[in-house]
């Protein structure tokens, strides 16, 4: 239950951070440009960055329930109260602060698998928790579009459905904010000899190399998430819902293709070398969607976008799974909040730069630089580093659990 508790509240977390590009229509229905709106959507992202770091070193000092519940429920309350304001500039804060809120779910949740679960079945768990994000996506697809364009339209300067998105996003995130206070319990940590905290695992360049090449994999994936819906609308002539039907269901299969890639990751006893084969295909589909985007052909292109979907956020659980183990359970959280920064530093450059690219060349060109960030992906993997099997930080022994039935997971 555990387990089942963090994947919603990273959902409803998720769909805050990564759903406000499917609200690019209603945006630019206001007389938005596309790299103006790519930047407003981007202001959760941004507001990651300010405090990735912060949440997980305080979910390493006082557990992972407390940040969780505490970063979650106030970036419902946000979203609530943003709401009720009006403007471009309002809602950009908005996001801003209700990023920066629930980038708490990100180290809490990472931290509660590492705790739980064995190194054996941790990719698959991790893999479940890392399903969130997809989800998230998939839900604020299916819901933000049709949300955003109400059909009563209200008297107002800014356009009428947005509110009620918004007011929705916080809805969930107060909703998975009672859920977890019922269900969540901290792991007891393995005590440290003496009290000390470990030798920092930065000292080598392993961290740092996985860090690198998961940053790189999120250019592709928010290039996809960001501009998918809209390149449906103006260049496939798609209307949004529709347009928005077809992307949760890819962003389903994304989660599919996480819980392939944790469930290969456990039966080799790598996390490393399925991501940087992962990469090279997601390299590859990037180049063919690109390709028929700008031959015109457009039933392979489509076809492109969805593969392209599924298979950009494939790697995204190994990553953060490689992160956690080789961090140990001491390091955790801090390491999993410099994974994240590092990763949302770049997820949130990428709208408004492509957004800026798109619109002066076109979609094709923006998709064909997509798939430079693979590449370089797929050198900074650090395979070689990879010690033999998988599990660096070993799960406490069940008489140091606070929580030992298996059955709360």
């Amino acid at each position: 239950m555990v387990l089942v508790a963090g994947l919603i509240a990273v959902t409803a977390g998720c769909a805050v951070q990564y759903g406000t590009p499917f609200l690019i229509p209603a945006l630019r229905a206001d007389g938005l440009t596309l790299a103006q709106a790519g930047l407003l959507a981007g202001c959760p992202i941004a507001g990651l960055l300010v405090t990735l770091v912060a949440w997980g070193a305080a979910a390493d000092r006082y557990g992972e329930r407390r940040v969780l519940t505490l970063g979650l429920g106030a970036g419902g309350l946000v979203l609530l109260a943003g709401a009720r304001l009006h403007g471009s500039v309002a809602l950009g804060a908005t996001f801003l602060l209700a990023g920066a809120a629930t980038a708490a779910v990100h180290a809490a949740s990472g931290r509660l698998v590492l705790g739980w679960f064995a190194a054996h079945e941790r990719g698959r768990a991790m893999a479940i928790r890392q399903c969130a994000q997809p989800l998230g996506v998939a839900i604020a697809a299916l819901a933000l579009p049709s949300l955003s364009h109400p059909s009563l339209p209200q008297p107002s300067t800014t356009h009428s459905g947005l509110p009620l998105a918004v007011a929705a996003l916080g809805g969930g995130c107060l909703a998975a904010t009672g859920l977890a206070l019922a269900l969540v319990r901290d792991p007891v940590r393995p005590r440290s000899a003496a009290g000390q905290l470990p030798v920092s695992p930065y000292r080598s360049s392993t961290l740092w190399r996985i860090h690198g090449a998961s940053s790189m994999l999120v250019v592709p994936q928010f290039v996809i998430a960001t501009f998918s819906l809209v390149y449906l609308v103006d260049v496939q002539g798609w209307s949004a819902a529709p347009a928005g039907r077809l992307l949760a269901a890819a962003q389903v299969g994304g989660a599919a293709t996480r819980l392939a890639a944790g469930y290969w990751s456990d039966r080799v006893g790598s996390r490393l070398r399925p991501m940087r084969l992962l990469a090279v295909a997601t390299g590859v589909v990037l180049a063919a969607l690109a390709a028929a985007t700008l031959a015109g052909a457009t039933a392979a292109a489509v076809v492109a976008l969805v593969i392209a979907t599924m298979l950009a956020v494939s790697t995204n659980g190994l990553a953060f799974t490689a992160v956690a183990e080789r961090a140990g359970s001491a390091w955790a959280g801090r390491a999993l909040g410099v994974q994240n920064t590092a990763q949302n530093a770049l997820a949130a450059a990428t709208p408004p730069v492509f957004g800026l690219l798109i619109g002066v060349l076109s979609y094709g060109v923006g998709f064909a630089v997509a798939v430079a960030f693979p590449v370089l992906a797929c050198l900074l993997v650090p395979v070689d580093d990879e010690a033999t099997g998988v599990g660096a930080a070993p799960r406490p022994p069940v008489s140091d659990r606070r929580e030992g039935p298996p059955e709360r997971r």
